[in-house]
């Protein structure tokens, strides 16, 4: 013992060597065939989401009815059709009988990702602004475009506000020039005069505001809605790690419960120990003042700790499940795999990601992160159905325990019962469970 050189040319060293190169090539095998398996699938989720934009759908609302109406709708509809671009389609206003409001109301509700209103008396306010040489005129009044940046903050930021304004933006040089020429060739008004009374009108004819009418104004929210969801499913991991090891390595219980008592620990145990943990993970983001209580009042708190608590049962339940058919040694072949496809679907809205991310819409991560943010931002509530699916996820994992500790333990048996007397030195206990079980 202790008494050999690495590259030592002993019989008996040389073959542990052997072994070790062995196991380590193996494992780079292994990882190298992780890394080619799934990375591509997030990297999938993140490559070119550009082709992917015409199922991010916009609407076009025209209170106005008149020439500004006419050119916002002209350029919104010239402006998609193509996989690049928004999906635009113009909805009529009889479905607003409230007008704006009913339009912001079903952004909120999610029926598009945007919707550009052109006021109502757009066109009759400029035309009295021209008449009465108004400098007061406004022409960011002409144009709302409503959205919600707390949905999904990375699609607002890099496409759903960028493309939008700078169709707008277009709109509004166009029309100004049109505009203009139109003042100056009718002779309908005194263009110098209203250049010097009114320089807005002339200048700025029509505008935009853009609306973001539930902001994603929490920067701490990314810690909670998806980087501390990874953090969350490695605490699982770990808790799945020292229930293990408190189950098999430690007690021993493993080979002394029967078989019907050893399930039941398994299931209640972890779920009893998130319970503890789930709060104190809760707790550090109230201690940096996320604001839980903008959709339920008071009760967010509660509600974002029970979420915790179901979503760790969800994630830790399944690497307690592969635990039993992998074992210590390989469980972190799991554990990346259910990163990453997590990860995935929650980066992006999923509607504008290929097909084969469908799945994420029962991906635990997406659930949560759905949840968090009708919790923190009042987005759309669907904290039910966010619910349910992790408690599908636990109910799949009750099955799966219970269907892998079976096949466990009737392995376990055959084997000892194979074993010679003399080397069995647990036959007795062995038989014991057996009849127990029986």
């Amino acid at each position: 013992m202790f008494s050999y050189s690495f590259f030592d040319k002993s019989p008996s060293f040389a073959k542990s060597r052997a072994l070790y190169f062995k196991v380590v090539a193996g494992g780079a095998f292994l990882i190298i065939l992780t890394i080619m398996s799934m990375l591509p699938i997030y990297w999938g989720a993140l490559w070119k989401p550009s082709v992917q934009l015409h199922k991010i759908h916009g609407w076009i609302v025209d209170f106005d009815g008149d020439m500004i109406g006419q050119a916002v709708t002209q350029a919104f509809t010239s402006a998609t059709g193509q996989n690049t671009q928004i999906s635009w389609r113009v909805v009529d206003t009889a479905r607003f009988p409230n007008g704006p409001s009913d339009v912001a109301s079903s952004v909120v509700d999610e029926k598009c990702w945007v919707a550009v209103v052109v006021n109502a008396n757009a066109t009759r306010n400029l035309q009295q602004a021209v008449s009465s040489q108004d400098g007061s005129y406004n022409g960011t009044h002409a144009i709302t475009a409503y959205a919600e940046e707390a949905r999904n903050e990375n699609a607002y930021r890099a496409f759903i506000s960028p493309i939008t304004q700078g169709i707008l933006q277009q709109v509004s040089i166009r029309f100004a020039l049109q505009f203009a020429h139109q003042l100056s060739s009718s002779g309908s008004a005194n263009v110098t005069a209203l250049a010097s009374a009114a320089p807005s009108v002339l200048v700025q004819p029509v505008s935009f505001t853009m609306a973001n009418i539930r902001p994603f104004d929490v920067p701490v929210a990314q810690a909670v809605d998806l980087v501390g969801l990874i953090y969350l499913l490695i605490l699982s991991f770990i808790a799945s790690m020292i229930n293990f090891a408190a189950r098999e390595t430690v007690s021993g219980l493993d080979r002394l419960l029967t078989l019907r008592s050893l399930i039941l620990l398994r299931l209640i145990s972890p779920i009893v120990m998130y319970f503890p943990v789930s709060l104190f993970y809760s707790l550090v983001s109230l201690a940096f003042q996320v604001p839980f209580t903008r959709a339920f009042g008071h009760a967010g708190f509660f509600i974002y700790w029970m979420l915790s608590w179901m979503s760790m049962s969800a994630l830790g339940l399944a690497c307690e499940a592969m635990l039993t058919i992998l074992g210590q040694r390989f469980i972190a072949f799991f554990l990346f795999p259910w990163i990453i496809s997590n990860v995935s679907v929650s980066s992006l809205p999923i509607e504008a990601l290929p097909g084969i991310f469908r799945y994420g819409y029962a991906a635990p991560f997406y659930n949560v992160s759905r949840a968090v943010r009708t919790i923190v931002f009042n987005t759309k509530n669907e904290v039910g159905l966010n619910f349910g699916v992790q408690f599908a996820w636990i109910g799949v994992s009750f099955v799966t325990i219970t269907l892998f500790q079976y096949l466990a333990r009737r392995r376990l048996e055959k084997q000892l019962r194979n074993m010679p007397d003399e080397q069995n030195v647990e036959s007795g206990e062995a038989s014991e469970v057996k009849q127990r079980n029986v």
